[in-house]
Formats: C-alpha cells, structure tokens, sequence
C-alpha cells in the first residue's frame, strides 16, 4: 500500500481561472481549484487519495512517489 502523504504536490496560482491549482506530480493528469490555497492542497490530496484505493481495489498499478531530493543552500 502507497502512502499518499510521500507524493508530490505542489500549489499554483492559474491566472486562467483566478484560482489555486493543487497539483500532484505522480498523477499529472489530475488538479484541484479552489480560491484558497490550502483548500486546494487538500483538495489535490483527497482527490490523489481517491484514486489510490480505487486502483488498489481494481488490482491495478499504483505509481510509487517519486524521490525528492533536499535541497540546502547556503545564503550569506
């Protein structure tokens, strides 16, 4: 079982629809609007969440996250 947390999201503004886009890099083919940022993360998230136990429940591929990689810069 995927754990959905490990994916990658991410949260734009779309100046085409005046709202935030909640993004998941796994899964490009799905977005989430909502004129609030944070609704729009947690939208793309339950929506990813969704899709996960209905591929689980039709026994079908589930993608694995992609890794991050951190990133740490120096800034004197």
């Amino acid at each position: 079982m995927v754990n959905c947390d490990n994916y990658n999201y991410r949260v734009t503004w779309s100046v085409e629809d005046e709202e935030f886009v909640g993004l998941c890099v796994e899964y490009p083919s799905l977005s989430y609007l909502d004129e609030d940022r944070y609704a729009a993360l947690e939208g793309i998230t339950n929506l990813v969440k969704d899709v996960v136990a209905d591929l689980e429940a039709n026994g079908e591929k589930v993608p694995h996250p992609l890794p991050q990689k951190a990133t740490v810069k120096n800034f004197r």
